[in-house]
Order: structure tokens, then sequence, then C-alpha cells
């Protein structure tokens, strides 16, 4: 699981496994695989980083 904040400072975790996509448009966009979308304050960047433990 990797922690994210959305946009209104409510802190989530999301399952790596469960996640799509990622856009940078400029807010960070996570697609899911059920096609929901949660836009985030992290950058893209920082997901990726999250998602590959921290390499």
């Amino acid at each position: 699981m990797i922690e994210l904040t959305k946009l209104d400072t409510r802190k989530i975790l999301i399952n790596p496994a469960a996640i799509e996509s990622v856009e940078a448009n400029p807010d960070t966009v996570i697609i899911l695989t059920t096609g929901r979308k949660l836009l985030v304050k992290e950058k893209l960047e920082e997901i990726y980083t999250k998602i590959n433990g921290g390499l």
C-alpha cells in the first residue's frame, strides 16, 4: 500500500496493483483499474518512487 494525499488534504492508502495509470496535467490524476479517477497532491515522480520502494 502507498499513502497519498487527496486535494482536500485527506490521506488515503492505495494498493499499487489497483493503479492502471498516473497522469500529470498539471494536477496528478490516478486512474484505477476500476476506472475510478483520484486527484492527489503528490507529483508523478513521487508516486513512481513510492510504488517502486524508493528506488
